[in-house]
C-alpha cells in the first residue's frame, strides 16, 4: 500500500508541473495578470510537498525492507545496518533520481512561496521554465525508471547494495551533490524567465543569487566528502582519479563558481548580464551531462547507476530539449539583452571576467578529457585519458587564474591604477618567487608541484590582504566569506602539491611479528586475525605502528569479504597527524605465509579535505551576509514606504 501511495503522489505531483508549466506559459501571452497566474504559485507549493511524500514512502519501503518491491529486493538486504538501508534509498539508480526530483519540487515551492523581489510575469516565467524541467524528470521517472514498481512474487531476500557504497560516505556525498545540481536546475529556471521576459536586471540577479551560491557550496562539500570516501575506501591512495563521473561533478563546479562571480557582478554593479545568463545555462547543461554520464550505461565506473542504453537515450533526449531550448532562446534574445554598466580592464570587474574565462577554459579542458575518450570508442579505438593531458593542460588555465585570484579582490570596482597596487603585488611576487627557490634548492620536486606549492603559500598571504586597514568586527559577513574561500582554496593547493612532491609508498610481504618502515613509520605487524560484521566477515591486520620511535598505535586494516552480494573490499586504516596522514592496506597472504602490506606516507593531504570544507564555510558566510544585508534593505524600504504613506496621509 505504502508504494502505491508513493506512486499515486508522484503522478499527482507530475501532473501539478504540467499545470504550473502550462498556467505559467499562457500568462506571458497577456499583459496584465490573469487568473492561471493565481494557479502557479500554488500548484508548485504542493508539488513540492507531494514529491517529498513519495520520496518518504521510498525511505520507509527500504527501512522495513519491503522485498515485494523490485528495487528493495535489488538493492537492500534485511541482515544489512539500519544506517545503509536508509542511505541505500538514494543509492541506486531510481532512488537518486526520486532524490532528484524531490529536492527540485522543494525548490520550486520556495521560490513560490517566498520570492517577491521579481516583477509577476518574469517570476511566472520562472516557475513555468522550473515546471519545464520537472516535467522531464518526472516522466523519466514514471516511464523509464519507476521506483515502486512491484515484483509478481515478492523475492524471499534481497540481493543487497553494493559494498563499496555500504559506508556513511554515502549518506553524505550523492544528497549533497544532488542538492548542488538542483540549486543550478533553479539557477538556469531563472535565466530562462528573465530571458522569455527581458528583465535580466540587478534584481534579477539578487533573487538568483542566494540558489546560485547555496548550489556552489552543496557542490563543494560533495565533491570534498566524495574525494575523501574514494581516497579511503577504494584501497588506491588516492584522492582524484580523473574518473569521467568525478569529472562529472567538477565540471558543474566549475561552471558555478565562474556564474557565483558573474551574478554577484551583476547584483551589485548591473554588468555582465549576457555573461551571467550564459553561465546560468552552461552551470545546469554540465549538471545534465554528469546525469547522462552516470545513467546512460556508456561507462564502467564504480560511480554509475544504470547500464541501460534505453535510460541513457531518455536523459539524452531530456538533455537536448532543456539545453537545446535554453541555447536557441539565448541565441534569439541576447541582443535584447541591455548591456548594462561598463567597467575598466583594470578594475574588480575585469579581473573576475578574466578567471571566468580561466574557469570556462578549464571546464572545456576537462569536459574533452572526458569524452574524447568515449568518442574513439565508438569507433573501436580505446585510448585513456588522465592526470598527464589534465595536469598540465589545466595548469596553463589554473596558473594565470590563481596569480590572478590573489590581487583581484585588491582593486576597486569599475575602474583602478595598477599601480595602487604595486606594493601588495609586489609582497605577493615576492613570497611565490621565494618559495620557489627555497623549495627548488631544498627538495627534488618536480615542476608543476613546486608550481602548486609556491602558489599556495602566497595565494594564503594575498587572500588576507582585503582584510587590511579594515576594523574586522564591521568587516562585513560576504567580504569574510571571499577571504575564507580564497584562503581555503590555497589550503587545498598546498595539500594537493604536498601530497604529489613528498608522498612515499612501499609495498612489502611480512609476517607476523616482522617489521617494515615506510617515510619517518615504523610497522609492526603483530597479527593477522578473523573478524565478522553484520554482513561481511573479514581478515584484520593488527599493526603497531609509530613515528620517528614514538609511542606505538595500533591500527587495524582489513580484507572484507561481503555475502550480500559476495564482493570482496579493502578497509585501510589512516593515522593523522599535524604533518600528513598514514595510509595502511592489508592485501593477500602470500605462498610463503608473508602478509601483503601497502603503506602510504602521505605528508600534508589533509589539507586538500580541510582548503575544501574552508572553501563551503567562505560560501556559507557569503549566503548568510547576503541574506542579512537583503533582510535589512527589505525592512528600510518598509520603513520608508510607510514614513511616505504618513506624511502622505498628514497632508
Amino acid at each position: 500500500m505504502i508504494a502505491e501511495l508513493g506512486l499515486a503522489a508522484l503522478w499527482l505531483a507530475a501532473a501539478l508541473a504540467a499545470m504550473q508549466m502550462a498556467a505559467g506559459f499562457m500568462t506571458l501571452r497577456v499583459a496584465g495578470p490573469t487568473e492561471l497566474a493565481k494557479l502557479i504559485r500554488p500548484a508548485a507549493m504542493v508539488q513540492g510537498v507531494l514529491v517529498t511524500l513519495s520520496f518518504a514512502a521510498l525511505v520507509w519501503l527500504f527501512a522495513v525492507t519491503d522485498l515485494s518491491v523490485k528495487l528493495v529486493a535489488a538493492n537492500s538486504h534485511s541482515m544489512k545496518p539500519l544506517v545503509f538501508k536508509l542511505s541505500g534509498t538514494w543509492g541506486n539508480h531510481e532512488g537518486s533520481m526520486l532524490l532528484w526530483v524531490m529536492v527540485m519540487g522543494l525548490a520550486g515551492a520556495l521560490i513560490a512561496a517566498f520570492e517577491r523581489r521579481l516583477p509577476e510575469r518574469t517570476m511566472n516565467a520562472t516557475l513555468a521554465a522550473q515546471g519545464v524541467v520537472s516535467l522531464g524528470f518526472y516522466a523519466f521517472l514514471l516511464l523509464s525508471s519507476n521506483p515502486f514498481e512491484r515484483l509478481p512474487v515478492p523475492a524471499a531476500e534481497g540481493m543487497g547494495l553494493n559494498p563499496l557504497l555500504q559506508d556513511i560516505g554515502l549518506a553524505f556525498h550523492p544528497p549533497t551533490l544532488y542538492l548542488g545540481y538542483v540549486g543550478l536546475s533553479v539557477a538556469f529556471s531563472f535565466a530562462v524567465g528573465a530571458l522569455l521576459t527581458r528583465q535580466v536586471t540587478p534584481d534579477f540577479a539578487r533573487a538568483m543569487r542566494p540558489w546560485v551560491l547555496g548550489a556552489w557550496v552543496l557542490l563543494t562539500v560533495g565533491i570534498t566528502a566524495g574525494s575523501y570516501w574514494a581516497y579511503y575506501e577504494l584501497g588506491w591512495g588516492g584522492w582524484w582519479f580523473w574518473d569521467p563521473v568525478e569529472n562529472a561533478s567538477l565540471m558543474p563546479w566549475l561552471a558555478a563558481t565562474a556564474l557565483l562571480h558573474s551574478v554577484s557582478v551583476l547584483a551589485s554593479r548591473d554588468a555582465l548580464r549576457t555573461w551571467t545568463i550564459m553561465l546560468g545555462v552552461v552551470a545546469f547543461s554540465m549538471s545534465m551531462v554528469g546525469t547522462f554520464l552516470v545513467r546512460s550505461g556508456i561507462l564502467t565506473s564504480v560511480h554509475a547507476f544504470a547500464v541501460d542504453p534505453e535510460r541513457g537515450t531518455f536523459i539524452l533526449g531530456l538533455l537536448g530539449l532543456f539545453i537545446g531550448g535554453a541555447l536557441l532562446l539565448f541565441a534569439l534574445r541576447a541582443s535584447t539583452i541591455s548591456e548594462g554598466e561598463r567597467f575598466a580592464v583594470a578594475s574588480r570587474e575585469g579581473a573576475l571576467v578574466f578567471n571566468n574565462v580561466m574557469l570556462s577554459a578549464i571546464l572545456a579542458i576537462v569536459l574533452l578529457g572526458t569524452l574524447y575518450p568515449l568518442l574513439t570508442e565508438a569507433f573501436d579505438v580505446r585510448v585513456s585519458v588522465g592526470p598527464p593531458y589534465f595536469n598540465p593542460v589545466g595548469a596553463i588555465f589554473a596558473v594565470p587564474m590563481l596569480l590572478v585570484m590573489a590581487v583581484g579582490p585588491l582593486l576597486r570596482w569599475r575602474q583602478d591604477r595598477p599601480e595602487r597596487i604595486g606594493r601588495e603585488a609586489a609582497l605577493f611576487a615576492a613570497l611565490v618567487l621565494a618559495a620557489l627557490l627555497l623549495f627548488g634548492l631544498l627538495a627534488d620536486v618536480a615542476l608543476l608541484p613546486l608550481l602548486g606549492l609556491a602558489l599556495g603559500l602566497g595565494l594564503a598571504i594575498a587572500s588576507l590582504m582585503p582584510l587590511r586597514g579594515r576594523k574586522l568586527t564591521r568587516t562585513p559577513l560576504a567580504t569574510w566569506g571571499m577571504v575564507v574561500a580564497h584562503f581555503g582554496i590555497a589550503v587545498a593547493l598546498l595539500g594537493m602539491a604536498s601530497e604529489s612532491a613528498f608522498s612515499v609508498e612501499r609495498l612489502a610481504a611480512v609476517g607476523e611479528g616482522d617489521s617494515t618502515t615506510v617515510g619517518p613509520w615504523t610497522v609492526v605487524l603483530q597479527a593477522v586475525e578473523p573478524v565478522a560484521g553484520p554482513n561481511w566477515t573479514a581478515l584484520q591486520g593488527r599493526m603497531a605502528v609509530s613515528y620517528d620511535g614514538g609511542t606505538p598505535i595500533t591500527v587495524a586494516p582489513q580484507a572484507r569479504n561481503f555475502w550480500a552480494p559476495p564482493q570482496q573490499t579493502t578497509e585501510s586504516a589512516l593515522v593523522t597527524r599535524w604533518n600528513g596522514q598514514l595510509y595502511a592496506v592489508i592485501g593477500d597472504r602470500a605462498p610463503d605465509g608473508r602478509w601483503q602490506l601497502r603503506l602510504w606516507w602521505k605528508p600534508f593531504v589533509p589539507l586538500i579535505w580541510m582548503g575544501g570544507l574552508l572553501v563551503a564555510l567562505g560560501g556559507v558566510l557569503a549566503l548568510f551576509g547576503r541574506l542579512l544585508t537583503d533582510i535589512r534593505n527589505r525592512r528600510l524600504a518598509a520603513r520608508i514606504a510607510e514614513r511616505r504613506a504618513d506624511r502622505e496621509a498628514l497632508a
